[in-house]
């Protein structure tokens, strides 16, 4: 069993704008949540081969957990892969939409052995937890 869920909301600014703020990890407290920290390995936007460390809280638990960029489109598309809480890809896509951008946060794994009695709870969670980030980062982003 699987988690992948694809939350998306309509930001009313530019593609070019959006991306700038959400592919720059120095943003990140700003607009994702249960994360205490985000340590880039340089700081920037990122593009391939970027790797980020932060510190979270998800389920009651904190942990430090990684990503490296493995996909990357100027002003479109981040993909990540994440080792914790369980491996899984998230990408970052954006959209050209009449009214702005569209942005989607697309969340795909497999919760594994110690999570997988879980997944559906946790794929209800992961849903949530990225609804609410594009939730913020809408905010962020309409009111620069």
């Amino acid at each position: 069993m699987s988690v992948d869920v694809r939350p998306e909301v309509l930001v009313h600014r530019p593609r070019g704008e959006v991306a700038a703020f959400m592919f720059d990890p120095a943003h990140d407290l700003e607009w994702t949540g249960g994360i205490t920290s985000s340590r880039p390995a340089r700081p920037g936007p990122l593009t391939k081969g970027a790797t980020v460390e932060r510190t979270a809280r998800f389920l009651g638990r904190e942990f430090v957990y990684g990503y490296v960029v493995t996909e990357h489109e100027a002003d479109r598309l981040v993909e990540m892969k994440v080792d914790r809480p369980f491996p899984m890809t998230v990408r970052y896509e954006l959209a050209d939409n009449p009214d702005g951008t569209l942005v989607a946060i697309r969340a795909s794994g497999s919760p594994g052995r110690f999570f997988g009695w879980a997944t559906p709870l946790m794929a209800r969670q992961v849903r949530k937890s990225i609804t609410a980030d594009l939730a913020r980062l809408k905010d962020c982003i309409e009111h620069l």
